[in-house]
């Protein structure tokens, strides 16, 4: 059924049998190397984005004391609090915590960057001290998300869980065990950023983002839903986030200080391919539309919109100087065209999401015990 599904989703992508060839390692030796002499500029300016462990959070600051003795009655509040809280909130709220939870696959997935890899996952040289301490710092969102939504009662964790599997199995794009089945087929995906870290950074640049964007509008309307220590729970994975994001920010804006042409012609081949968000293959064993019923869900709320995707860029676009490029190649000046001038054209998609979301139908979501929402 989980090959069935994933192969029905690729017909929908075009791929098939006319599926474009796999691209894995784009990078030449020259552009690793360049990786490698930034070890110790990212030993002074990425590792300080990391908190030791002694000074950061854990879930277990946010969640009832399982050895206190007013254990079950603190159990009881928040319940009574996750009464308030709207299906629609839920769906997203899972959602985002899902995308939080399949963290293995995003380590693997950044650590298979050519110029950055950890080859024995034990390395002391920057870029693996970052890739798994960043891997541990977020790992501490999905947990706490997964037990507060255990302990509200209001939603499906057997679905849940299910749904954790499959997005885990399934890997950042397709999964290795799957790539070689569609290879089989003639049905090969497209990975996104090649193990190039050029690709790589960019992307969870706006990744980063986006989730702090998200996380801080789950926050805040958990604070509108009279849960004030789900506001709490939200708005401290926001922080960290954005304190992620800033730590790849700043590695791309060296990339444009030294290599600015390489840089901005992977920022635009970045945005052609669309950053889509890392859970976009999640399945319940249900919904083979799951994902985009849920960011559908996300963008009624406005928890995270095509508007925020536009800002985004934006933003990035100014970060980086992007209008200000000198120097470039004539492939340099048509990126630079392309992302200055792409914003624009997002927001006008965004019109068009909400003009179709005042047509959205009602569906079940397996989450919440098939109890309908809104598109």
């Amino acid at each position: 059924m989980y090959f069935r599904m994933e192969l029905d989703n690729m017909k929908k992508l075009n791929l098939g049998q006319k599926a474009r060839v796999q691209v894995t390692h784009s990078m030449p030796q020259e552009k690793i190397e360049i990786f490698k002499s930034l070890e110790d500029w990212a030993k002074e300016n990425v590792l300080v984005h990391l908190k030791p462990v002694e000074k950061s959070w854990q879930p277990q600051q946010f969640l009832p004391d399982p050895k206190s003795d007013g254990f079950m009655d603190q159990v009881k509040e928040l319940r009574e609090r996750a009464k308030e809280l709207p299906d629609d909130y839920l769906v997203v709220l899972i959602g985002d915590m899902i995308t939080e939870e399949a963290l293995p696959t995003y380590h693997s997935w950044i650590n298979t960057n050519d110029g950055i890899r950890d080859e024995t996952c034990s390395s002391l040289t920057p870029w693996a001290i970052w890739i798994r301490g960043w891997t541990a710092e977020e790992n501490r969102h999905g947990d706490l998300l997964n037990k507060y939504l255990y302990l509200s009662g209001r939603v499906d964790m057997k679905q849940i869980e299910k749904t954790l599997h499959y997005l885990i199995g399934s890997g950042m794009v397709s999964g290795s065990t799957l790539i070689r089945y569609y290879q089989v087929l003639g049905a090969i995906p497209d990975l996104k950023t090649e193990n190039n870290p050029y690709l790589g950074f960019i992307y969870t640049s706006f990744q980063e983002r986006a989730t702090f964007i998200s996380h801080g509008n789950t926050a805040r309307l958990a604070k509108h839903y009279g849960d004030n220590n789900l506001a709490q729970i939200c708005g401290t994975i926001a922080s960290d986030e954005k304190r992620h994001e800033t730590a790849y920010t700043k590695t791309i804006g060296k990339l444009f200080e030294i290599d600015p042409d390489t840089t901005i012609t992977s920022f635009a081949k970045m945005m052609q391919k669309k950053i889509s968000m890392p859970a976009h293959w999640m399945y319940d064993g249900e919904d083979d539309n799951l994902f985009l019923h849920f960011s559908t869900v996300a963008q009624r709320l406005g928890v995270y919109t095509a508007k925020d995707y536009a800002d985004i860029l934006e933003f990035l676009v100014d970060k980086w100087n992007v209008e200000k490029l000198t120097g470039l190649s004539g492939e340099g000046r048509k990126a630079q065209d392309y992302v200055c001038e792409l914003g624009q054209r997002i927001r006008r998609l965004e019109e068009r999401a909400q003009l179709k979301a005042k047509q959205a139908p009602v569906i079940p979501f397996s989450w919440i015990f098939n109890r309908t929402v809104k598109l």
